[in-house]
């Protein structure tokens, strides 16, 4: 009879623990499963799927915006435009918000390593480039009064001092030969930024008057690079076909110029014409 009572009394426990536990839940469907769901639902609406699906750009165009690659169909591949094609097709391609500037690249046959081959000079284009340049001048206390009445924005010997600390606002530096032999101490700092005075682009001279009334007319300096490239501004897209027309005739007439004694063969390989952030239109020379 114990033995009976025992059991009975195990089994009533065990039914009282059981009829304690939790309903047993469902178990919730895999991330896998949600996906695969969601896919056919996306599948199922085909029109929806197509404007869904993006387009798997391969090569340059990866690093390219739509607006640019947009202007580049506008170029045909290959094509050589003349230069009054090319200034149209520049001011339909700009792809900027802003008013961009428009660029010449002329790839020249020359060895930029080679003394004999050097490409540098300056030109005053006509009707600028449509940037507006801060000049300095470091110069006597007898040649201040003609630097400021020609334009200069910062005159003076004290700019040495600024110079020193760090202080670089203006574009480009015009020094009176006496000045040189001074500037000496902040040639480095001055020649990182490609703002050090140079005779042969015209701003060591005693004429500063001059210098400064030419340099802000429109008159520029351009050099080979070490690729044998020679890159210039001419413009703005908002410059009249005319300016830009004149501008490049003269810009291309001082380039032909410059054409170093030591140069062989075809001088002028290429021409191409671009705005800023914009696809590059090639023109038959």
């Amino acid at each position: 009879m114990a033995e009976k009572k025992e059991t009975e009394k195990k089994a009533a426990g065990k039914e009282v623990k059981e009829a304690k536990k939790p309903a047993v839940k469902k178990a919730a469907p895999k991330k896998t499963e949600v996906k695969a769901e969601k896919k056919i639902k996306k599948d199922s609406n085909p029109a929806k799927a197509s404007l869904d699906k993006k387009v798997k750009l391969t090569g340059p165009d990866k690093k390219h915006s739509k607006k640019y690659r947009q202007a580049k169909e506008l170029v045909e591949a290959g094509k050589e435009y003349s230069a009054n094609e090319a200034m149209e097709l520049a001011k339909k391609t700009s792809a900027t918000k802003f008013d961009a500037s428009i660029e010449i690249h002329v790839r020249l046959g020359v060895n930029p390593v080679a003394a004999d081959q050097q490409v540098r000079g300056t030109v005053v284009l006509p009707h600028g480039t449509g940037k507006t340049k801060k000049i300095a001048v470091v110069c006597g206390t007898d040649k201040e009064k003609e630097a400021k009445a020609a334009g200069a924005d910062k005159v003076g010997e004290s700019l040495i001092a600024e110079i020193e600390k760090g202080k670089l606002d203006f574009d480009i530096l015009v020094a009176t030969p006496d000045m040189m032999p001074k500037l000496g101490k902040v040639g480095k700092i001055l020649g990182t930024k490609g703002l050090m005075p140079n005779p042969k682009a015209g701003t060591v001279t005693a004429e500063v008057g001059n210098a400064v009334k030419e340099l802000k007319a429109g008159r520029v300096e351009f050099r080979v690079d070490k690729n044998g490239i020679v890159h210039q501004v001419i413009g703005k897209v908002s410059f009249d076909q005319k300016k830009l027309e004149e501008n490049f005739e003269t810009f291309l007439g001082a380039l032909k110029n410059a054409k170093p004694s030591g140069a062989k063969g075809t001088y002028v390989l290429s021409v191409t014409l671009a705005t800023t952030m914009g696809p590059g239109i090639k023109i038959a020379m």
